[in-house]
């Protein structure tokens, strides 16, 4: 294992993109961030599968985490990395350079530095944020180490955020409508029932109704309702059965989970909702004292985070919690996927900042 070069801010980074990480293959790049914090002794370490928990224990009158995830989506023939200069400086082009290996190599860069902190620190490394939420390595670290958990007075996820703060986040549902239909030769249709032209009437449904946008804590989230997925037909030559929608509800923080599937059953009534997946939102909560002293620190204006992310998982347990890291969340999982290094120098020293005040 080639270790990872801790001088030199770029260079980290690079490496920690060179080191492909897709969902369930994170076993190098965990090993590689182990290698790098073994020996700081102002570090207590757990291995845990393919995450890493680091922290110090400084007894200081305030501990916080600070979290990223080490996955990332499939490759597309964006890796190895490679870097472009122009008018916004070096940019680091390359899968996983948005979502979120800068934020890893901020934590990285400064967990092996923060020596004398005035807060403990809890760093938390971990996978399969990028899949299914049963396999997610946050949900098993919480579960298997729940004392790394406790006593945390604000999380920062380091998720992609274009280095501005971005509170909360907004759940999502996924569920699946069928329509049933009656098979027959397309030739002679009127023997079946199409259960794709059914479907229309399911898409027209989506199509009207208006979610809009909602404020909550002074911060704007703007939900999202869509038809993402459909399939339906055996043949060319046969009217369809069946035919299945995914639709997609991305809900703001006003509401929980529960009140969110219910009203989407409710536009839905004239059909039964299979649910594929139910997650809850996180409000912003920046009212609180650890994440308004992080805002200062910060500086900007705080704005809504639209998506969902593992805020909404420390809010389940009680941490407080914000997205702040590199990249613009707009090229996330893109092929095109990049991030200025200027927007991983700005998060450090605002981290910094904040953990040295």
């Amino acid at each position: 294992m080639v270790p990872l070069p801790n001088d030199n801010l770029l260079e980290l980074f690079r490496a920690i993109v060179d080191i492909e990480s897709v969902s369930r293959n994170e076993r190098q790049l965990a090993d590689a961030v182990q290698d790098a914090l073994q020996d700081c002794a102002h570090l207590e370490l757990v291995r845990d599968g393919d995450a890493l928990l680091a922290r110090t224990n400084l007894g200081r009158a305030e501990r916080v985490l600070i979290a990223g995830h080490l996955d990332t989506v499939p490759v597309a023939g964006n890796l190895p990395s490679s870097v472009t200069t122009g008018p916004n400086g070096t940019v680091v082009h390359g899968r996983g350079t948005c979502d979120m290996k800068g934020g890893v190599a901020v934590m990285v860069w400064l967990a092996s530095r923060l020596t004398t902190a005035t807060r403990d620190i809890t760093w938390v490394f971990y996978d399969c944020e990028e899949i299914e939420a049963t396999a997610n390595g946050l949900g098993r670290l919480t579960a298997h180490h729940p004392d790394w958990f406790t006593g945390i007075d604000l999380a920062v996820l380091m998720e992609p955020t274009g280095a501005m703060i971005e509170g909360g986040c907004q759940g999502t549902i996924r569920a699946d409508i069928t329509t049933t239909g009656v098979a027959a030769h397309s030739a002679r249709s009127w023997l079946g029932h199409n259960a794709i032209h059914d479907m229309a009437d399911v898409l027209d449904r989506v199509r009207s109704i208006e979610v809009g946008e909602v404020e909550v804590e002074g911060l704007v989230y703007r939900e999202g309702l869509n038809a993402t997925m459909i399939s339906g037909g055996l043949a060319p030559n046969v009217v369809p059965d069946s035919c299945t929608v995914q639709v997609n509800y991305r809900f703001a923080p006003d509401k929980t989970a529960e009140q969110a599937l219910a009203r989407l059953t409710g536009w839905f009534a004239d059909w039964k909702l299979e649910v594929r997946d139910l997650s809850s939102a996180a409000r912003p909560g920046l009212d609180r004292p650890a994440a308004a002293a992080f805002v200062r620190a910060v500086g900007g204006e705080p704005r809504a985070k639209y998506g969902w992310t593992d805020v909404a998982r420390f809010s389940e347990v009680g941490i407080p919690a914000v997205n702040f890291g590199p990249a613009d969340p707009g090229k996330a999982h893109k092929v095109d996927e990049c991030c200025p290094l200027s927007d991983l120098e700005t998060c450090l020293a605002a981290l910094q900042r904040w953990l040295t005040s």
